[in-house]
């Protein structure tokens, strides 16, 4: 299942801090802001705690996603071998106008649902399908207002 608008690549690494100086010997000019993220996330198992440290940033019209995982109780993150580098790519974030159609193909189609959060239609709803064996990462699916995403593309 591939639709809606790419917008994002996401790494996960070990080391935040040390994935952020990665990309400043890549042109990132400015130091993004760090987010400690604590929620909880509805797997298929039920609902599972997170918490993370997290940047997002623009780069050649692309926004990059570091995601340093400190606790994952739905392994999402923390299922991301070590690659021997500072981070190791996870997934593509793609933005769908429509929640409730999206929500009924993703339950028609053979991608399994990894995790997935509504913060409600005014603000950010998304899911992570597990796309590994198809694609070799996971596919991350968000709907937002579009004030929400130009709060995002500011970033």
């Amino acid at each position: 299942m591939l639709e809606g608008t790419h917008y994002q690549n996401g790494y996960v690494c070990d080391d935040l801090d040390a994935a952020i100086a990665a990309f400043r010997k890549r042109g990132l000019a400015r130091d993004p802001h760090v987010i400690p993220v604590e929620q909880t996330v509805d797997t298929p198992a039920g609902p599972r705690d997170q918490q993370l440290r997290i940047t997002m940033f623009w780069l050649n019209g692309l926004q990059y996603e570091l995601i340093q995982p400190i606790r994952d109780d739905a392994g999402v993150y923390l299922n991301a071998p070590a690659n021997g580098g500072v981070m190791r790519f996870h997934h593509i974030c793609l933005r769908v106008p429509d929640w409730a159609g999206f929500r009924a193909r993703v339950d028609a189609q053979d991608l399994p649902v990894a995790m997935e959060r509504d913060l409600g239609p005014d603000k950010l709803r998304f899911a992570y399908l597990d796309g590994r064996k198809a694609f070799g990462h996971y596919l991350e699916y968000t709907c937002m207002s579009d004030a929400m995403w130009e709060q995002i593309a500011a970033l």
